[in-house]
């Protein structure tokens, strides 16, 4: 069975975040001191009591906003609301009861989802102050005082909490799901290609770059696979980075990195590969991680016969280093190729995680050294003994040899391309770690 999903929501600025954070054990919602940092639904898991939980950040609700970002926000704690088994609805003590926490407690009752009152920055231990029973006025039954901030009364909140959720046997569910990371800079396309691939609007898309600013997690099953997509805000260049809140999204993508199996790395079609492309793409590959080169915008580009060659050409050249990965050309908007892309992710994910026996390696080493002989110096050839995988994710050789001076890159190089012309080991890098011996350990 699913975990329980727990919504945490309420005005701007009553400290959601900080609350999402302390509740999971991490820093994974990015806390500021600015109304409206959280934008886009941010999930997380934790645990209470052994029994484990997704709890969800969103952003701040303003009922009565028109401006077009917090309205997108508004949406999106809606759609929270809609997914969630228990609502946690966020409260100031030292504002009080406003219009905002009136309002957005009468949504919450329509909605008919059980919901536990929180009101937060109850910062001093012992008896609540006399402001505190002012929040029974929400009639969302007793208030429970929480500091976020110190993790006072967060215990006594996931009691109340999971007092709706009926008891479920654990299960693992995340050990099958393939992890995607969609990764790129501001403004290719990343949130459009996530809410074309789960058929709702599920992150914010507009065309003011920067709008995503957490990495946000989306579950997915396309056929018989499980799918866990990240979508992540904007790579920018560091000279770009002007703002803290900016400096953490970036952060945050490089974690989204660490954690995916696959990364996708989304290129506007329109603007064409630039410098920063290529260093998104390096860090993908310094990972070790599956990635595909996803052209989006495709459709938005005027072009010949000789326009998708000579695009892949340049692609090619500027992203030398990462040669193994495939290249696909797309469209979020109209959905050209995206049923492609599942197809790929799922065939880079095995290709990433691909073992082969010390035997069948070795096999691929004798057939090379016969073909192109090792290098020389001096009247020492490299003698290469044996080669064998010591882990996968990605797929790592231990090569012992005579001397590690003598295994030269471009023959390291040469036993990789014929590693890759046997198995395939298609859009995922492969690495090498060279041990010395000598003939006499030999």
């Amino acid at each position: 069975m699913s975990k329980p999903i727990i919504a945490v929501v309420g005005r701007p600025n009553v400290g959601k975040s900080t609350l999402f954070n302390k509740l999971i054990g991490q820093r994974l919602a990015i806390v500021e001191d600015t109304p409206g940092v959280t934008r886009d639904r941010i999930y997380g898991d934790g645990e209470w009591l052994n029994r484990p939980f997704t709890i969800v950040d969103t952003g701040g609700i303003e009922p009565f906003s028109e401006d077009k970002i917090l309205a997108h926000m508004r949406r999106q704690a809606e759609m929270a609301i809609d997914s969630a088994d228990v609502i946690i609805l966020v409260t100031d003590l030292r504002t009080g009861v406003v219009a905002t926490d009136m309002e957005v407690a009468n949504m919450l009752k329509k909605s008919g989802r059980p919901v536990v009152l929180c009101v937060n920055k109850c910062d001093t231990i012992g008896a609540p102050p006399p402001e505190f029973y002012e929040f029974y006025n929400l009639g969302l039954g007793d208030p429970i005082a929480v500091s976020a901030a110190h993790g006072h009364g967060t215990g006594d909140l996931l009691d109340a909490a999971f007092e709706h959720i009926p008891a479920q046997a654990d299960e693992d569910e995340d050990s099958d799901r393939i992890k995607v990371a969609i990764v790129g800079k501001p403004n290719a396309g990343k949130s459009s290609l996530l809410n074309r691939i789960v058929g709702e609007e599920r992150m914010i898309v507009s065309d003011i770059a920067g709008t995503t600013r957490d990495a946000v997690d989306a579950l997915y099953e396309h056929g018989e696979d499980k799918y866990l997509f990240i979508d992540t805000a904007g790579i920018r260049r560091k000279s770009k980075i002007v703002d803290d809140i900016e400096r953490y999204s970036v952060i945050r993508a490089q974690n989204a990195v660490e954690r995916a199996d696959v990364c996708v790395i989304m290129i506007d079609a329109t603007v064409g590969i630039t410098e920063q492309d290529t260093k998104i793409a390096g860090m993908a590959h310094q990972k070790g991680k599956a990635s595909i080169v996803a052209v989006n915008k495709w459709d938005a580009v005027v072009k010949d016969d000789k326009t998708m060659n000579e695009f892949r050409k340049k692609l090619e050249e500027d992203l030398s280093f990462m040669s193994y990965v495939p290249i696909l050309f797309i469209s979020a908007k109209t959905g050209q190729r995206v049923d492609r892309l599942f197809e790929l992710i799922k065939y880079v994910a095995d290709q990433n995680a691909m073992r082969i026996s010390t035997g069948m390696i070795n096999n691929v080493l004798a057939d090379a050294t016969s073909r192109v002989q090792p290098p020389s110096d001096k009247g020492k050839r490299l003698k290469i003994y044996y080669i064998t995988q010591a882990s996968t994710k990605p797929p790592t050789f231990v090569c012992f040899v005579n001397s590690a001076d003598l295994f030269h890159f471009s023959y390291q190089r040469y036993l990789e391309n014929r590693i890759r012309e046997t198995f395939g080991l298609e859009g995922t890098p492969v690495r090498f770690v060279i041990r010395e011996r000598s003939d006499k350990s030999k």
